[in-house]
């Protein structure tokens, strides 16, 4: 088949028209970063053919010298960037230009919010900075062959960034990719050396290759000699004191696919019995994407300055997923895999050192700056909470970080420490109490809080959805056991008040009767019927045992198509309520059954639990209701 007759036109996927539009309108008041987006993708190219050729090294096809390459054409009004690095097929250009293939495509556009800054830091952390050329140009062409094929495979891209593009087959000599930006009418500022050197040097003077552009003469006329723009060198391996906080933002957007600069960052060289460099960044928010499983986060992994892979996510543990930079290793082998790196000691050894490294940063920044730890947690706090279950070496350390809310405060924000609690506790306290739910309103009206708001004892309110399940691994803190208040008995301890124990006692034998009634009534449904020495205004509630998962929970997991284990609860009452008091002189059968339901629906109600018959539910209250009327 001739080149001509494979050439076609074919319509964009609908998001990318969408993102189109969107890169235009979101980015044009930094319409200069086109060149820097570019430049990073060429560069990306470049690395994943040297590492292609570790193990083909026909690949290089006798150029391995890597570089990049920026013309300008004033007449013909065009801006091209080239580099011969691993170029594309057709069926790559296809996937990688005419489709966006990530699962998260639906909730980053849902995410944008029409706000210019806030959607460009979006559409940068979705990695499409190809797209960004059509800001300045109104056709963009794309000229590639991938490096080991012949130049019969070379593919031209064509489109105007309207919904279409051409595709067509054509001979090309020179492997890797050219991209032909016709600039509009009023970008014309592109056109100038002085202007896109300055572009260079501000974006895009960490980039370890060369960028190469034509060199000026002593008249300031252009030759047809060519000479690096950038420092070309490989900035981790440079020393701190030799890069200026710029040159660390702007790596940081280049390795984190991101239009802000970080919240923070740290670098360290470490030498001795390995010898490894690391960067690391802390984004100043948190990616759109951080709890989509599917979607791979984690660390550039380099060796000997070669990169290796993107998104090395055995370098860091889950929970600090957010967390972007590289790992440039001296004694790891070129040709690692991902399976290998799973076994690995030295990878395990640079692991933990990172981890610690982080994790010490983190603390410092809660000591010492405590507005900007604030930040940090509001953001990655919910990630940070993943830990306990997930680095049982480093529990310590990262419940020293957890952020609560409390009963100490009058609102929802998460600013308790474990040590602020354990600071604050009674003489006589021994332990931390807690209570976890579905929202913060309903941790803070549970009816088991009553008890300890009576004896001022202040509790952290847990409202997040992983609360749960942290807290089921994470048992105690600085010696004191952590312990839920909606959790078997309430302990307190020597807090706790004889008088109210032995009547609460003697209350358990004088209702034995009633208690026994109301659980063969609830049959089925609860574990026991008890006492409370929790409640102090509410007639009941539930209580599930230490080791079983809470009632609200359990509707999480439910809403979610989770398989729950069936979790009997227990159901306290409290003898000194007036509703209980009229129960237990009940002598109507039926009617001791109906509120008997109904302080077991009104408990389940609290608790965030989802009841069986609403409706049954209804009448009960509207005939309690009549019966107090004195109606019925």
């Amino acid at each position: 088949m001739s080149v001509e007759a494979q050439k076609e036109t074919l319509s964009f996927q609908t998001e990318v028209k969408q993102l189109l539009q969107l890169m235009i309108h979101s980015l044009y008041s930094n319409k200069e970063i086109f060149l820097r987006e570019l430049i990073s993708n060429a560069s990306d190219a470049c690395d994943k053919l040297r590492f292609e050729a570790l193990s083909d090294d026909a690949l290089f096809e006798n150029d391995s010298e890597l570089k990049l390459k920026i013309e300008f054409d004033k007449e013909a009004k065009t801006v091209t960037i080239s580099d011969n690095g691993i170029g594309m097929n057709r069926q790559e250009v296809m996937d990688n230009i005419g489709t966006i293939a990530r699962s998260g495509t639906k909730h980053f556009l849902d995410s944008l919010t029409g706000d210019q800054a806030k959607d460009a830091n979006l559409i940068g952390q979705f990695g499409v900075g190809f797209y960004s050329a059509f800001i300045v140009a109104d056709e963009v062409t794309v000229e590639t062959r991938r490096a080991g094929l012949g130049a019969e495979h070379g593919v031209r891209w064509v489109s105007k960034g309207e919904g279409e593009y051409s595709l067509e087959n054509i001979n090309l000599e020179q492997r890797g990719t050219r991209v032909i930006m016709h600039l509009r009418d009023d970008e014309t500022e592109f056109l100038e050396d002085f202007r896109l050197r300055n572009i260079i040097h501000k974006y895009s003077d960490h980039i370890s290759l060369p960028i190469m552009m034509r060199k000026s003469d002593d008249k300031g006329e252009l030759t047809d000699e060519l000479e690096s723009v950038n420092k070309a060198s490989a900035l981790w391996t440079r020393s701190k004191s030799e890069i200026s906080d710029d040159e660390y933002k702007e790596f940081y957007k280049h390795v984190g696919h991101d239009f802000e600069d970080p919240m923070l960052w740290m670098h360290n060289k470490v030498e001795g019995t390995q010898e490894y460099t690391t960067l690391f960044y802390i984004p100043k928010r948190a990616p759109f994407d951080m709890f989509d499983r599917d979607q791979r986060h984690g660390i550039k992994l380099y060796v000997k300055r070669v990169f290796i892979m993107d998104d090395a996510d055995q370098l860091m543990p889950n929970y600090m997923r957010f967390i972007r930079g590289v790992v440039d290793s001296d004694d790891l082998p070129l040709n690692i895999s991902r399976e290998i790196l799973q076994r690995n000691k030295h990878i395990d050894t640079i692991r933990n050192s990172s981890v610690k490294k982080i994790l010490g940063q983190l603390e410092s920044m809660a000591k010492n700056e405590p507005e900007q730890y604030a930040t940090f947690w509001k953001e990655f706090g919910k990630v940070i909470k993943e830990g306990p279950a997930e680095d049982f070496s480093n529990q310590e350390k990262i419940a020293k970080l957890l952020r609560f809310s409390s009963t100490a405060n009058e609102n929802a924000d998460e600013t308790v420490s474990l040590d602020d609690y354990i600071s604050r506790m009674k003489p006589e306290q021994e332990k931390i109490y807690y209570i976890t739910g579905d929202s913060y309103t309903a941790v803070k009206n549970s009816p088991h809080l009553e008890l300890l708001k009576k004896k001022d004892i202040e509790v952290l309110l847990m409202h997040d959805r992983v609360d749960e399940w942290m807290m089921s691994y994470l048992n105690e803190y600085a010696g004191k056991p952590l312990a839920s208040i909606a959790k078997g008995a309430v302990d307190l301890g020597n807090m706790e008040d004889k008088e109210e124990k032995e009547k609460t006692e003697k209350a358990a034998k004088d209702f034995k009767g009633m208690f026994k009634q109301m659980q063969d009534l609830l049959a089925g449904k609860v574990k026991e019927v008890r006492v409370s020495n929790r409640l102090t205004d509410s007639p009941s509630c539930l209580v599930v045992e230490e080791q079983d998962m809470a009632v609200s929970m359990q509707k999480i997991l439910k809403q979610a198509g989770h398989e729950v284990p069936n979790v009997e609860p227990i159901l306290e009452v409290n003898i000194e309520h007036p509703l209980v008091k009229r129960l237990k002189d009940e002598a109507d059968d039926e009617r001791f059954a109906d509120w008997t339901h109904l302080l077991f629906d009104q408990a389940m109600l609290s608790e965030g639990g989802q009841l069986e018959d609403p409706s049954s539910f209804v009448k009960r209250m509207n005939d309690l209701l009549l019966i107090m009327n004195g109606k019925s």
